[in-house]
């Protein structure tokens, strides 16, 4: 609780959803707002998979985005869980973000988005993310179209990436904040615990190390995290799980090699997140279509009444 008697004075506060196709950059765009990593980045598609809330605390507001799975067409179990995620997310928020890659035409994807739009009640920015990749005289053919096509309370174009008009789109954002209280500690960035951020990095290396037959299939649960005795080292043991004997071999690589470069890279995040030194022990487990399996869904964390 926050015993600063200036914080629990009324002022602006509210959740604002993030929701877009697959690697339009809410991601980098939620990472960017609150100053460190809290969601894991990829080229590949369907990278978030929970919701992500970042929670960013101003003199004058509190606002926490929630960070949604790109939308797309589920394919198995967690396909399903995903997309349940996301558009629960347009209910019980004050503002949502629809965002959109500049670079990427108006799709079946979008489409699909904005028909869920018209039973939302809640204002919905557009958001043009990437303006930093095109020439700005397309900026302005990208606005008319998505025009024609919704009537939105306002449009951004920013770059999340370099920073561009960021600054610009959070106070507008807080203008269609409520005013209400502070709903976490000023020093909090995020609602989840140290343990699913820590596991989300390790993925995330994972992610930018394995082949593409590997991505969607990869999952990784935290066994044990604490801290030794008279040291100021924090432990952590984590499995990766996959799905087939033959992505157990990749991920181990040749001698080892692979998972000692994704524990190498993992282990620098997790410190800078910790702030400590961290001794890390990675383990390998192969489970036979994970995906599609409700009792191991919910064992990975994957619960839909939370939602």
């Amino acid at each position: 609780m926050i015993n600063n008697e200036k914080n629990n004075q009324a002022h602006k506060s509210g959740f604002i959803s993030i929701i877009g196709r697959p690697n339009v950059g809410k991601s980098t765009f939620l990472n960017r707002v609150i100053g460190q990593k809290i969601a894991i980045m990829s080229d590949k598609p369907q990278t978030t998979r929970n919701k992500v809330q970042g929670v960013l605390t101003t003199e004058d507001a509190q606002l926490i985005f929630i960070d949604t799975p790109g939308i797309h067409k589920p394919k198995h179990k967690l396909g399903d869980f995903m997309m349940k995620v996301a558009q629960n997310t347009l209910k019980g928020v004050d503002l949502v973000l629809f965002m959109v890659n500049a670079e990427e035409g108006f799709g079946r994807g979008e489409e699909f988005i904005l028909e869920k739009f018209q039973t939302v009640n809640t204002p919905i920015f557009l958001v043009i993310n990437k303006i930093d990749q095109i020439h700005p005289d397309n900026l302005f053919k990208i606005i008319d179209s998505y025009k024609e096509k919704y009537n939105f309370a306002e449009i951004v174009p920013i770059s999340a990436l370099e920073g561009n008009n960021v600054e610009s789109l959070l106070e507008q954002i807080k203008k269609y904040m409520p005013e209400g209280p502070q709903y976490y500690p000023a020093d909090q960035v995020t609602d989840h615990p140290e343990r699913f951020i820590v596991s989300e990095l390790i993925r995330e290396k994972a992610l930018h190390l394995t082949r593409e037959e590997i991505p969607h299939s990869l999952a990784v649960v935290i066994e044990k995290m604490e801290r030794l005795e008279d040291k100021d080292v924090v432990h952590v043991m984590a499995t990766i799980i996959i799905e087939r004997d033959s992505q157990k071999g990749i991920i181990i690589g040749k001698q080892g090699s692979m998972l000692k470069e994704i524990g190498k890279r993992a282990r620098m995040d997790i410190e800078n997140l910790l702030g400590t030194k961290v001794f890390l022990e990675l383990w390998v487990k192969v489970q036979k279509d994970w995906r599609n399996k409700m009792s191991q869904l919910r064992d990975f964390g994957f619960r839909e009444d939370e939602y």
